[in-house]
């Protein structure tokens, strides 16, 4: 396995993390805005006001999106498997 080779197999696994990531991440900082900016105009500033509901929506967001992940994560592992013969030369 040359290191372009290398290369090209870690660039393809962290845009698929990317990718998986990114919904996760995007919902959890537009909550935590939000949340951020509630308090901020209602002075409240109990620090489980903005970790029990982030929590919630991360678990929300991973239920809804699981087959998503679950296909995703599929499709780059037989991507990966059927060219192992490529990669080993």
């Amino acid at each position: 396995m040359t290191p372009d080779q290398v290369a090209e197999i870690l660039r393809q696994l962290l845009k698929e993390a990317m990718i998986l990531a990114a919904p996760i991440l995007l919902v959890a900082a537009a909550l935590s805005f939000v949340l951020s900016l509630v308090q901020t105009l209602t002075s409240l500033q109990e620090q489980s006001l903005t970790a029990v509901p982030r929590l919630f929506a991360i678990v929300a967001i991973l239920g809804m999106a699981c087959p998503w992940f679950l296909h995703r994560m599929g499709a780059y592992t037989v991507y990966l498997y059927s060219n192992l013969g490529r990669y080993l030369r």
